[in-house]
């Protein structure tokens, strides 16, 4: 597949074609490693690790004593109390 170099403001961009990005799981936003190896431009997907979590799992660590703090000030601008 070949691709052409292009213009974008005062750096060069290359488009990358929607069979490829679908293929190595990219998007708009993702990052990617960018390296040249024997002349090629080697591109690899760095894809965070998001920790999943599980609401019942993170309501156990709340301390039983725990009790939310609640803040009330004076009015600051319109507030009608």
């Amino acid at each position: 597949m070949l691709a052409t170099i292009s213009s974008w403001g005062n750096s060069l961009a290359l488009r990358v074609p929607k069979d490829i990005l679908n293929e190595l799981d990219l998007s708009v936003g993702d990052r990617v490693k960018m390296s040249v190896v024997d002349k090629k431009i080697i591109l690899e997907p760095q894809k965070l690790q998001r920790k999943k979590y599980n609401i019942k799992e993170l309501v156990k660590k709340v301390p039983k004593d725990y009790k939310p703090h609640e803040e009330i000030s004076d009015k600051m601008g319109l507030e009608v109390w």
